[in-house]
């Protein structure tokens, strides 16, 4: 692992029974009580086509080190809606946060930490950093070697309350593997594409408000293999947000594949 001029020194999907821990439709792990009443909740969110579960291996490391975690889930159904729930989470936690994301959980962090004075430090994995007016689709396209493009995925059609209906997007799984997680075992990516949760693609053309990162110290660890936001586009979002940077050989689920490294980061945001 190298890290960039500016960068912190860093250590070295519904993920599958191989991983897991956790359950998929709600928090990653119990809080559990913390020997260090000062340290802040960290807060992991997921992106589209994963679950909570996939914190799993750096919630435990968190967790032995005597930090609170909470891994909710990410409704995925819009920018406005998903942050607004995330908020709303975050307004019924007392002392201070560290906000940790994944993929799409970027454009969720990056809105629902705006105004709120808990929240003392943002972390990317592989994830969206936004500037206001910007979207999941320009973001990801801005840079060449994406493989996640309309090929890629299954869309399904399903109603919604107002009657005008909206479609839901999962990798395929023939693709899944390379395009989300090239660096774990085809078992488990299998499973993963059978039980990842979809996105509405509606979120892809949303556009993001105000980000929090001009306000809030960033951190960001970038997968040098990922397939789905390119490396180019990861560090051009990370030193637009003037965050701290490490870098890692690991494919979109960093996270996964290399917990330890995770964690380590987060550990430095939270100090």
């Amino acid at each position: 692992m190298s890290i960039s001029r500016r960068s912190l020194l860093a250590g070295s999907a519904a993920a599958t029974g191989a991983l897991v821990g956790l359950p998929a439709t709600a928090a990653a792990a119990a809080p559990a009580p913390s020997r260090h009443p000062t340290r802040p909740t960290v807060v992991l969110v997921h992106g589209a086509f994963a679950d909570a579960s996939g914190w799993t291996g750096v919630a435990r490391i968190l967790q032995r080190d005597g930090y609170r975690v909470l891994a909710p889930a990410n409704p995925l159904r819009s920018v406005a809606a998903d942050s607004a729930y995330l908020a709303s989470i975050l307004a019924t936690l007392d002392g201070p946060l560290v906000l940790v994301a994944h993929s799409y959980g970027g454009m969720v962090i990056t809105n629902a930490a705006v105004g709120n004075p808990a929240v003392k430090a943002l972390v990317y994995v592989a994830a969206f950093a936004p500037d206001e007016g910007e979207t999941v689709q320009e973001l990801q396209t801005k840079f060449p070697g994406s493989k996640l493009d309309q090929s890629a995925l299954d869309l399904r059609p399903y109603p919604t309350p107002d009657g005008a209906g909206s479609a839901d997007g999962y990798v395929k799984p023939e693709v899944f593997r390379d395009v989300f997680a090239g660096d774990l075992p085809r078992a488990t990516t299998d499973v993963m594409a059978a039980t990842q949760r979809p996105g509405d693609v509606h979120t892809l053309g949303e556009p993001s408000g105000e980000p929090a990162w001009r306000s809030v110290p960033s951190f960001y660890l970038v997968a040098r293999r990922d397939n789905l936001i390119p490396a180019a586009a990861q560090r051009f979002m990370a030193r637009r947000a003037d965050a701290r940077t490490a870098e890692v050989d690991a494919s979109h689920v960093a996270m996964i594949s290399q917990p330890a490294v995770t964690a380590d980061l987060i550990r430095k945001a939270a100090r």
